[in-house]
């Protein structure tokens, strides 16, 4: 039989020491996790927004984060990270502690992003993050400047069928609501047209309304006043009966391209993986706290945003399936990033 060498013994004891030493550790971060996740929240809390300011998610984060901060006691900071259609917003927040003070405001692209650039996302929107709660839907409008030659969207499609590439859109970014959306109206018109990406809603309808690009699908979010003071006509609508704000606009089913209310843009909030179950059960009722408020709820109505709340788990499950569906459009319509 062979012994330790006197090295060897001081080795061993150093390693039964820095074992011990672990295992107390180990015995007490729970402990000192859940008193944190108790205190919650006790400083404010960063609310991510993947696009730029004055856009539809940059509104309405505006809007519920004012008052999800009033109900946890601390206030919700809106930070903005435009690009990669909501990509760099997404990952900031992949990336940081699971301790509830770093949350997203996340659209379509949380889904949509990974499946159409699988080389160059790198996380998985349902494993990667912990769901909070669903809190909207935006139905989009199809605009144009107003000084655009299109009376309706047939004329549109028309210029677009006889001159392939000539008609532009601008969208949020590849993979965006209005990307996707445009994308579909071209596999059901059987047209080809020139998509051009911006770096959030806003700085796209900017161009729409310059007449520099010929149309976009927009969310209805904050379009009412720019409608009305005659720096956009709307030339169609995406809900399943026509809006109440645009009683003489058709709907898209109405034109014939049926099934676009089932495309409207999704508005959540989600946190890093592992987010502690009492932290989230405290954003959800703050979020729970702040959609039961009757201006909050005029506030979105008048906006164009259809309350549509979920629950953490509801809107777990939701997310699931709203991926297989986004998957299922993107084969069929053979969309790609660009």
């Amino acid at each position: 039989m062979t012994f330790p060498t006197p090295s060897r013994r001081r080795f061993v004891r150093l390693s039964a020491i820095c074992a011990f030493g672990l295992a107390g550790l180990a015995a007490t971060a729970a402990p000192v996790w859940a008193q944190d996740a108790a205190k919650y929240p006790e400083r404010p809390v960063r609310l991510v927004v993947g696009y730029a300011p004055g856009g539809p998610t940059d509104i309405l984060a505006r809007v519920i984060g004012q008052e999800m901060g009033d109900a946890l006691g601390q206030p919700l900071v809106i930070e903005n990270k435009p690009g990669a259609n909501g990509n760099i917003g997404t990952e900031t927040v992949q990336r940081a502690a699971p301790d509830g003070y770093s949350i997203l405001m996340n659209t379509i692209s949380h889904n949509v992003n990974p499946l159409l650039q699988p080389n160059l996302v790198r996380y998985d929107p349902i494993k990667d993050f912990t769901p909070i709660a669903q809190v909207a839907v935006l139905p989009q409008v199809i605009v144009v400047g107003p000084a655009s030659a299109y009376k309706d969207l047939g004329e549109l499609l028309a210029k677009a069928k006889s001159n392939p590439g000539e008609v532009s859109f601008g969208s949020a970014g590849n993979g965006g609501s209005a990307h996707l959306a445009a994308a579909l109206l071209q596999q059901r018109s059987g047209t080809q047209m020139n998509h051009i990406p911006f770096r959030g809603n806003g700085p796209a309808l900017t161009e729409v309304i310059a007449g520099r690009v010929d149309f976009m699908f927009y969310p209805m979010i904050g379009l009412n006043e720019l409608v009305t003071g005659g720096k956009l006509r709307v030339l169609a609508v995406t809900t399943a009966e026509r809006m109440p704000e645009y009683p003489d606009v058709p709907t898209t089913s109405e034109l014939g391209f049926t099934g676009f209310e089932d495309y409207a843009q999704p508005i959540g909030f989600i946190g890093p993986a592992g987010l502690p179950k009492d932290v989230t059960s405290k954003l959800q009722a703050s979020i729970e706290s702040a959609l039961d408020k009757s201006e909050v709820q005029s506030r979105l109505k008048s906006l164009g945003a259809e309350l549509t709340f979920r629950s953490a788990e509801d809107y777990t499950t939701w997310l699931t399936q709203d991926r297989e569906r986004w998957a299922d459009l993107i084969k069929s319509a053979d969309i790609r990033a660009e």
